[in-house]
């Protein structure tokens, strides 16, 4: 990863779009950032080489497929050294369910967000989470009834842009 590469605005400006369209053309890329199309492809490449861009994945319409269940659950642990979080993040990284995990501040150590089939499915895990002893000390879980605002693009050229 090369971190010599320093962004521009027509650089977080490709970023957004490729965002926005992973699919997108670089002709049809090039003209959205005001760029012809040679020069555009040379900073996406430099931006793939440089880490800003780690892949490309589709946005499935997981609702289409079938029922699931969205849970939130904040953990904390019994202990709080570095082996402790190694342990319950190892866990974690086994459950395919598990979709987030993220190390907070605040009342609780861990927020995770679980994908699974149905409320069994999550208690299992929970359950399996608990007979392994990787140091949880309490969880609370919050069912998703609805999500009315889910958003995967991140506004970029508000962050980063006025910074360049």
């Amino acid at each position: 990863m090369t971190s010599d590469y320093k962004l521009d605005r027509i650089d977080v400006k490709i970023l957004s779009e490729l965002q926005k369209n992973g699919r997108i053309t670089n002709v049809e890329l090039a003209e959205l950032v005001h760029l012809s199309p040679s020069p555009c492809l040379m900073r996406v490449k430099k931006l793939q080489k440089a880490g800003y861009i780690s892949g490309y994945a589709a946005q499935i319409n997981v609702a289409k497929l079938g029922e699931t269940l969205t849970v939130f659950t904040e953990f904390t642990l019994t202990n709080h050294h570095q082996i402790d979080f190694a342990r319950f993040q190892d866990a974690l990284k086994q459950i395919e369910s598990c979709v987030e995990c993220h190390l907070i501040s605040g009342g609780y150590d861990y927020l995770t967000k679980f994908v699974t089939s149905g409320i069994t499915e999550y208690q299992e895990i929970i359950e399996m989470l608990i007979d392994k002893n990787v140091g949880i000390d309490k969880y609370f879980s919050y069912v998703v009834i609805k999500s009315p605002i889910v958003r995967t693009e991140i506004p970029l050229t508000k962050l980063f842009g006025k910074h360049l």
